[in-house]
């Protein structure tokens, strides 16, 4: 959203993902999960708002790489803020009790009904996101804003204030996923970092400023991730299946022995390299990334 819209390439959207977080577990503390689901979102979408109008739309003029710093010490400065208001200890954001239980098994695997309610949490995010882009006349404004800032600003739109309202929004998106990630996961100042590279990733190889490659990379990575732990396959067990005789004493021998489990890590980033090889704009990008 934040990049198709303006351009910028934003490094501390995952700040603002423990953000969210850390503001759904304070409010929780005193009014429950539930409030927590709106104010932690609105009060992301606020400072979001703030560092548009006052800090990227100041260094928009010196070009990218000023944006790119600026959002790159951005995000260390909220970790450090972090650290000082809740400490480096995780923080005990827990599950609401009316959603924890198992909702269904699979192959005797229970399921938690948390899991099911992120689920629809998340497409119902990307369902609004989609329809107020392209069926809604703000949706509209905002597209148009991207192609033909001038001729919206002769309509008598103020394009600054609608880039402030995509950043903020783009903000809140990252907070309310952050609400109910963080009590899913590890609620701690680290969490930014360990979720960030991965939403790199995803943006990348879906095609940078397409919603619907986002949505789409996200299940590819998602499943690759997931399922890539349970093989443990390598080179040399398929080189070996096919009659191929491996000499042991060479260097290369080691590498052809690591197996799929343990190279599920680096897959993603594999594949996001191939991608960037095979298809530079990624699976559906519409812009030059």
């Amino acid at each position: 959203l934040i990049f198709s819209m303006m351009g910028v390439l934003n490094f501390a959207h995952a700040s603002f993902y423990m953000l969210g977080a850390y503001f759904a577990y304070q409010t929780s503390t005193y009014l429950g999960f539930w409030p927590a689901l709106v104010i932690a979102p609105l009060a992301v979408a606020f400072l979001g708002a703030l560092t548009e109008r006052y800090g990227l739309r100041t260094v928009h003029r010196y070009g990218h790489v000023a944006e790119l710093l600026f959002t790159f010490g951005l995000a260390y400065i909220i970790e450090e803020f972090v650290h000082l208001l809740w400490g480096r200890a995780p923080v005990e954001y827990k599950i609401p009790e009316i959603l924890d239980f198992s909702a269904f098994s699979i192959f005797s695997t229970q399921y938690p009904a948390y899991r099911v309610f992120m689920m629809l949490m998340s497409v119902g995010m990307l369902a609004c996101l989609y329809l107020v882009l392209t069926r809604t006349r703000i949706g509209l404004i905002i597209q148009a804003s991207l192609t033909h800032p001038e001729m919206v600003e002769a309509l008598g739109h103020n394009v600054p204030s609608v880039f402030m309202t995509v950043f903020a929004g783009g903000a809140a998106l990252a907070g309310l996923a952050g609400v109910i990630g963080g009590n899913a996961f590890v609620t701690e100042p680290g969490m930014a970092a360990s979720v960030g590279t991965i939403v790199f990733v995803v943006v990348v190889f879906g095609g940078m400023g397409s919603l619907a490659g986002a949505f789409i990379a996200s299940l590819i990575i998602g499943a690759v991730q997931t399922f890539s732990v349970a093989f443990d396959y390598s080179l040399a067990t398929l080189l070996t299946g096919l009659g191929v005789q491996l000499n042991t004493e060479s260097a290369w021998y080691e590498l052809w022995k690591v197996t799929i489990a343990q190279a599920a890590p680096v897959l993603p980033y594999i594949l996001m390299v191939f991608m960037l090889i095979v298809r530079p704009k990624g699976l559906m990008g519409t812009r030059e990334g």
